[in-house]
């Protein structure tokens, strides 16, 4: 295995050498990088891959980890009323 082939995004099985490539075609932020790789994306939501990805960011342009912008949070697509988490004492709602 070549040393760019290493999975960063074990969710989407997203490769160092694919993000590099995003860079390269102009990703200069993690959100870029999400949008043209989909890494980050999977069910971690970037918590296991995104500090590898800013790292990556930061050595293949040159720029130091505070210089880059913060990755952008979304609130749910739907939100999900408390209620459907409560149970009864019995199991029973």
């Amino acid at each position: 295995m070549k040393e760019d082939d290493v999975i960063i995004c074990r969710c989407e099985e997203i490769t160092e050498s694919e993000i590099v490539e995003a860079i390269r075609q102009g990703a200069r932020d993690v959100d870029a990088v999400k949008r043209m790789t989909r890494a980050g994306m999977g069910m971690c939501q970037g918590r296991t891959c995104s500090l590898l990805i800013r790292r990556i960011l930061c050595r293949e342009l040159g720029l130091q980890g505070k210089n880059l912008p913060p990755v952008t949070t979304r609130p749910p697509v739907r939100l999900v009323p408390s209620k459907a988490f409560r149970v009864a004492e019995n199991g029973e709602e």
